[in-house]
């Protein structure tokens, strides 16, 4: 399977909304394994279509190598508790850059699997945050979007700094 090319910060597509799924095919299997293997690569834990310039609701995700990975497409987060959980975030297409994030300690969230099967699920803890941080991304909100503007410009002029 191959690697693809991971949008590197600030690439405008980044800030794109993505369009839903409508055809659940034998395309949509290849990306989603092509996504895979090149979050491992990267590596990271979590990762969407828009992250290799692909504007489609689709998400994947692997906090455990031991499980299998999950597949999220055209997911939405149904309801999250008022308890908030704060972890450190960052994205393959910003290497190296970590902040820490506030958001919704838990979700609901409704989405489809690679056969076009629809389920609802609960995520709490780290899960919770790697959904929600992904939904952003197909929404078109960067991570850094959530930090204060003091804090985004400081990891900015850092990763600017350290990628020269």
């Amino acid at each position: 399977m191959p690697l693809l090319s991971i949008l590197r910060f600030p690439d405008p597509r980044l800030k794109l909304p993505s369009e839903p799924v409508t055809e659940f095919d034998a395309r949509l299997k290849r990306l989603a394994e092509d996504l895979l293997e090149t979050m491992r690569a990267a590596p990271g834990v979590g990762m969407t279509a828009a992250h290799v310039g692909v504007p489609k609701r689709i998400v994947v995700i692997e906090l455990d190598r031991q499980k299998e990975p999950q597949f999220y497409v055209n997911p939405k987060v149904l309801s999250a508790s008022p308890e908030i959980a704060v972890h450190e975030e960052g994205s393959v297409s910003m290497p190296g850059a970590v902040e820490e994030i506030s958001r919704p300690r838990s979700i609901r969230v409704a989405y489809y699997d690679l056969d076009g099967t629809h389920h609802e699920s609960d995520a709490d803890g780290f899960l919770a945050t790697c959904l929600q941080h992904e939904i952003d991304q197909l929404d078109g909100i960067f991570w850094l979007q959530r930090l204060s503007r003091l804090k985004r410009e400081r990891l900015i002029r850092k990763w600017e700094k350290s990628h020269r």
